[in-house]
């Protein structure tokens, strides 16, 4: 058996910085136990509440996008108070800041979306003009497209907050990623889970990404152990798509991987438009506008290539209508 890698001495204990939510303790939690077990590292959880965490009242798409979520972790890098940062990778913004790194991509849980009621088994099952919680401009263009008779309602918070929300009979239903429901054991609360031809999932959904300062070469070299490589480059080619689209929260923008032919990948995107989204209102009376999609499949062994891939997905996407939306935050 190969000897652990040794822990730097001026770093005797590695510390992971965490939002405070328990998915995303569950989260720092399983990288910690990984650290602990594959290569024999100390490792201490730093919680700490981010700028998203605090604002509710508000979608995303208005205070700033996802990228809320991570910049107080990235201080905290910054400032030597934690080695590393563990996010859920949708919630990453597609070009990290100056002086930071992704270094590992872990094995991907259930990237697709669920079904949450306690009273309908499934999307087709609610009555018309039923209430959907979810403030993700991409599921809501994606629910209108399959249910235009559906009120789109907006819903913040972390898991379990939304979850109280529906219990508290606010919505007939809400659209949770299913990532975050397996690993936190609430797979029963899943009533349905949407395949990607109804409900395509956002680029990187349900995989890790373990975010450094760039200069810590040492914990790069190590984390590297730990990457699922088949789920880095597929992770790589969805969030091309989004990079290259000027992703952000205020554009809807799907892009999911699955197996093509001939061991290829195949990469799904879908753009919904922006005015239809966010019309006075909510989006959510408006009539929904057309989506654009596109698909490509290529052979992919480099991140070049899953680069070169995403790229093309996004050119089919703006030959087809989609419009670039100028900025590269998370979508």
């Amino acid at each position: 058996m190969a000897a652990a890698l040794q822990i730097p001495s001026k770093t005797p204990t590695v510390v992971i910085a965490t939002r405070e939510s328990r998915l995303a303790m569950w989260q720092a939690g399983h990288v910690k136990a990984l650290l602990e077990a594959r290569l024999g590292w100390q490792v201490e959880l730093l919680g700490m509440t981010t700028l998203g965490d605090q604002i509710l009242d508000r979608s995303l798409s208005k205070i700033g996008g996802k990228g809320l979520f991570v910049k107080e972790l990235e201080v905290a890098l910054s400032e030597g108070r934690a080695d590393l940062a563990v996010h859920s990778l949708k919630d990453v913004p597609m070009d990290l800041p100056a002086g930071f790194a992704l270094a590992c991509v872990l094995a991907r849980e259930n990237p697709h979306d669920a079904f949450v009621s306690n009273q309908f088994s499934s999307l087709a099952a609610l009555p018309q003009g039923a209430v959907v919680g979810t403030s993700s401009l991409r599921r809501l263009v994606l629910l209108k497209a399959l249910r235009p008779d559906l009120t789109i309602e907006p819903l913040r918070g972390n898991l379990d907050t939304r979850l109280r929300k529906l219990d508290e009979g606010q919505y007939d239903a809400i659209v949770l990623a299913a990532a975050g429901l397996l690993r936190l054991d609430l797979a029963s609360r899943i009533r349905h889970t949407f395949a990607p031809a109804d409900m395509l999932p956002a680029a990187g959904q349900g995989a890790l990404g373990i975010e450094v300062r760039a200069d810590r070469t040492d914990l790069i070299e190590a984390l590297a152990t730990l990457a699922d490589p088949p789920t880095w480059l597929a992770v790589t080619a969805e969030r091309t798509v989004s990079r290259a689209m000027g992703g952000s929260c205020s554009m809807p923008l799907a892009a999911f991987v699955t197996a093509g032919r001939h061991g290829a990948l195949q990469l799904n995107a879908a753009w919904g438009d922006p005015a239809t989204a966010n019309a006075p209102g909510g989006a959510l009376a408006a009539p929904p506008a057309p989506l654009v999609r596109a698909q490509l499949d290529a052979l992919v062994h480099t991140f070049a290539q899953a680069e070169a891939l995403g790229e093309a997905v996004a050119a089919q996407l703006r030959a087809g209508g989609a419009v670039w939306a100028g900025n590269g935050t998370a979508a």
